[in-house]
């Protein structure tokens, strides 16, 4: 922004209103609390590479912070789902929350690939936060 350019209403009245300083405290709190899955009653999805070689079917999906044991895998038909769930946890104690940007719940993504995999060979292995599904 050009030095000396407006920045919007309280710029031009010389600062904000006691209402606009309330909001602006508020603000930052209330658009963390709307990307908290949890607080809004919804899973996340995680995103996946999909990468194929001839017959075979590479899936990573990204679950940084998942342990393995929260995790499902479901191969039916086509598709391919791994569900599970993302739990919070603090690294020490004492500390409280200033921000959250990490959605910490349930989660579940289903991909569609050609052809039908009921019956094929699936290997899963966990590596640096990725879950690799193997279909052979």
């Amino acid at each position: 922004m050009e030095e000396g350019a407006a920045r919007g209403p309280a710029s031009v009245r010389g600062g904000p209103s006691k209402l606009e300083e309330k909001i602006l405290r508020v603000w930052p709190v209330y658009l963390n609390s709307r990307n908290d899955s949890e607080a809004m009653g919804r899973s996340w999805e995680p995103p996946v590479d999909i990468y194929r070689r001839g017959d075979e079917w590479l899936l990573k999906f990204d679950l940084a912070g998942v342990r393995a044991e929260d995790v499902q895998v479901r191969i039916t038909g086509s598709r391919i789902t791994v569900a599970g769930i993302r739990r919070d946890w603090v690294v020490e104690q004492g500390f409280s929350y200033h921000s959250m940007e990490i959605s910490y719940n349930r989660f579940e993504r289903t991909v569609d690939l050609p052809g039908d995999f009921s019956g094929r060979e699936f290997r899963l292995e966990a590596r640096d936060g990725l879950l690799l599904v193997r279909v052979a």
